[in-house]
């Protein structure tokens, strides 16, 4: 991690990847079980209405969800793993709106997260190089 008295900035930047890739991972996991009753939970009901958060195929009208076979549209792993990479990245929503205080309180902390790795680790690696 040192070399003589000072810090690589290649470890820094390696450390800040990984530690932003992880945040992404982890919310991802969480968003996708905690919705809607998690992914049994989802497969049990009939399209996807009583979530935390609302996808943009949920505001689809129902003759072009018949049209595009999405009728029984459920969000799967992927689209939480959207969400958490947008919020990671954007520190905000893009396409799906957080609708609950849980869920929104997740984003949050997932966008604090993201931008301390990003200003800490990241932004000192870069100014050592």
């Amino acid at each position: 991690m040192r070399v003589g008295a000072f810090i690589n900035p290649v470890d820094l930047l390696l450390s800040a990847a990984s530690l932003w890739s992880t945040n992404i991972l982890v919310f991802a996991l969480w968003y996708w079980r905690l919705d809607a009753g998690g992914p049994h939970g989802r497969d049990a009901s009939v399209g996807h209405t009583d979530g935390a958060f609302l996808f943009p195929q949920m505001m689809m009208p129902r003759e072009m969800k018949e049209s595009a076979g999405q009728q029984t549209w459920s969000p799967a792993f992927m689209d939480y793993l959207f969400l958490a990479f947008n919020t990671s990245t954007a520190f905000s929503p893009t396409d799906t709106a957080a609708l609950t205080r849980w869920s929104k309180a997740l984003m949050m902390l997932q966008s604090l997260i993201s931008l301390t790795v990003l200003a800490v680790l990241a932004a000192r690696g870069v100014n050592i190089l």
